[in-house]
């Protein structure tokens, strides 16, 4: 990432937001609930470590996470609070995770001998999340076979089972069957461990869209991303929960340039100047996060009014059309995600355009972009 003083280019995570949403969420919880904040893919692209303070200073109680790699970088980064990997490791893996002491997710015998085995060479108890398919289809044993997963593990030594969890597919959809039927297999499941006395530990199910419409399975903890980040998971969370987005994505013109009436735009030229125009030029293209496929379709503010994005969206730049009546100069500041005067322009926005979803419209933006944090990263 370059830094934010070398390009005109970058985004802007307000850390603050990140905290009110964090509290937000946390105020739909039983007192007792822990939360977890999830900062997989480097927060969302809004930055890890960063984001996994400010929440943790908020309130939060743990750090999830999806690959080893991204647990070290806390570890590194000063983080203490636990942090879970939300799905195996490769076996070989396994030393790590012990040895940084992190919380690993845990559903095949292969990866609990593994597991075993490096707590035992290093004279530990690795305490293990078990995680159960209920339906998903994507990772986990299934809810039925819980049971007999976890007494085939109670030979191996140095292992601790401290978590129960699963996630949801369609979370987001009131009233959808599919998820009481997936609630319903995580309750047999957990209830079928109880019954033959094993403990489950932490009890865990809610994604961010459970956390704000089902209080019925929030369970010990919630694990909540893109909500914290101040995006809504689905339409039907708007109104439900206030949250703030914490990303603004801005650059600075770096051309202005004055176009003839025919004079085309970009590659291709699918833009052409129907009467003498003004283009401003913006460096941040596609490589920083801004989708190809969106050429045409976004407005860019620039001194607080909406400039069309013409032409095709470059790796490296986009172009727009500066309206009449506004004055823009190089170094202009331009804002593609944000506020600017009484204008808005929304990452869900652009992602209804794109025909995704936040997630990934916010993820893309980490790829090369410098961030500017406002305020300054609480430590923990």
């Amino acid at each position: 990432m370059e830094a934010p003083d070398r390009r005109w280019a970058w985004s802007e995570i307000d850390l603050e937001a990140v905290a009110t949403n964090v509290r937000a969420l946390k105020a739909r919880l039983r007192p007792e609930t822990m939360f977890m904040a999830v900062v997989k893919a480097d927060g969302y692209g809004h930055g890890g470590h960063e984001v996994a303070r400010a929440a943790l200073a908020a309130g939060a109680d743990r750090i999830g996470v999806a690959t080893l790699d991204e647990a070290c970088r806390l570890r590194a980064a000063g983080i203490t609070a636990p942090i879970h990997l939300l799905s195996e490791t490769p076996p070989v893996a396994a030393p790590v995770v012990v040895e940084r002491d992190l919380t690993p997710t845990l559903f095949t015998v292969a990866y609990a001998e593994a597991l075993s085995s490096a707590a035992a060479r290093a004279s530990r108890t690795a305490g293990f999340h078990l995680k159960l398919d209920t339906g998903m289809g994507r990772i986990g044993v299934r809810a039925e076979d819980a049971l007999d997963l976890v007494m085939d593990l109670r030979g191996l030594p140095g292992l601790r089972l401290d978590g129960v969890f699963t996630h949801f597919a369609t979370a987001d959809v009131p009233g959808d069957w599919e998820f009481d039927r997936q609630l319903e297999r995580f309750n047999e499941a957990v209830r079928a461990l109880r019954e033959a006395g094993i403990d489950p530990g932490v009890v865990h199910a809610a994604n961010s869209p459970a956390t704000i419409l089902h209080p019925e399975a929030h369970f010990d903890m919630v694990r909540c991303g893109i909500a914290i980040y101040g995006l809504h998971p689905a339409d039907s969370t708007h109104g439900v929960v206030d949250l703030v987005p914490a990303m603004s994505v801005k650059a600075r013109v770096s051309r202005v340039a004055r176009l003839g009436m025919g004079d085309g735009v970009s590659y291709g030229f699918t833009w052409h100047a129907s009467a003498p125009t003004t283009v401003a030029t913006l460096p941040l293209g596609y490589a920083d996060g801004v989708r190809r496929s969106l050429s045409g379709q976004i407005d860019v503010l620039i001194g607080g009014r909406r400039c069309r994005q013409i032409g095709r969206i470059c790796m490296d730049q986009l172009m727009v059309e500066v309206p009449r009546g506004l004055d823009v100069s190089v170094g202009d500041e331009a804002v593609l995600v944000g506020r600017q005067g009484g204008e808005t322009l929304t990452i869900e926005d652009q992602a209804a355009l794109a025909g995704t979803i936040d997630y990934e419209i916010a993820c893309g933006y980490g790829a090369r972009l410098a961030r500017v944090y406002r305020p300054a990263p609480e430590s923990r």
